[in-house]
């Protein structure tokens, strides 16, 4: 039996407190983070080939079904607000399409031909990468894609819950993070879902700072899109300027993010 299929190690839920059932999970999540730092070397692994990728104009295409899906589009759709990236650079894909967000697409995860149909029409070319995301790491519709992809020797990542899986055996890095049974026997929206989140902001985000999207620890990239970021873009050159409110706040609005501001305040500087 798949670990992320074996029953819970807690039992009789119903009967529990609300203060018991959230300290169970809490306790059961701790062992989340201990499982995504044992599979450090295969992310650094899939990064390390990702970067140089990248810089040659090749995306990152994250696969999933169900929750699986649903994370990968997250994160992919959180790139360009934070880092000023366009949408295309890191596209999540999930069975059954943008319906599939918010509700369950029957039958959609088992196609076993649809996920790679999908990369062709986004024009998927070697300089990509697909990571496939399935707690079960039994998804026909993310399998099916690694596998195609694989044939155009197109770089494949996977993350998964379960060791040796179909899915991991299509993977060039799989990274096999092993969080064990479920609270709710099953419910792989939990634990695994977790242990996903943490390793896609791990992926992108460290993908993002070798591409040179983040200044010391700041986001100078970021969008614009609402008051509060161009409060934080207004903070970090004035940090980085020595400028008052009003100017560093103008130089920001007038280049649209906080290192084009800085670049041109400093190229005005030198002459």
């Amino acid at each position: 039996m798949q670990i992320t299929e074996q029953a819970s190690l807690y039992d009789d839920l119903e009967k529990k407190s609300v203060r018991e059932i959230l300290e169970d999970i809490n306790r059961e999540d701790q062992k989340v983070a201990l499982a995504v730092k044992k599979s450090i070397p295969q992310i650094e692994q899939l990064v390390s080939l990702i970067v140089p990728r990248m810089k040659q104009g090749g995306r990152i295409f994250y696969m999933g079904a169900g929750t699986s899906g649903r994370l990968g589009v997250l994160d992919a759709s959180e790139i360009p607000p934070t880092f000023g990236m366009p949408p295309t650079w890191i596209i999540g894909l999930i069975a059954g399409g943008d319906t599939a967000l918010r509700n369950p697409v029957e039958g959609a995860e088992d196609d076993m031909n649809r996920g790679w149909e999908e990369l062709t029409e986004h024009q998927i070319n070697d300089k990509d990468t697909v990571i496939g995301i399935a707690a079960s790491g039994t998804t026909p519709y993310v399998i099916g894609a690694l596998r195609e992809a694989r044939k155009h020797g197109i770089l494949t990542g996977c993350i998964t819950s379960n060791p040796d899986s179909p899915m991991a055996a299509e993977a060039d890095v799989a990274i096999e993070m092993i969080v064990g049974p479920e609270y709710v026997t099953g419910s792989s929206r939990m634990k695994s879902g977790t242990g996903q989140k943490m390793i896609l902001n791990m992926i992108s985000t460290s993908v993002m700072i070798q591409l040179g999207r983040v200044k010391g620890n700041k986001m100078v990239n970021m969008q614009l899109s609402n008051q509060k970021l161009v409060e934080r873009g207004t903070r970090m050159i004035m940090e980085e300027l020595g400028l008052d409110h009003g100017h560093a706040q103008k130089l920001l609005l007038l280049h649209g993010s906080v290192k084009k501001a800085i670049d041109a305040y400093n190229s005005i500087s030198k002459l």
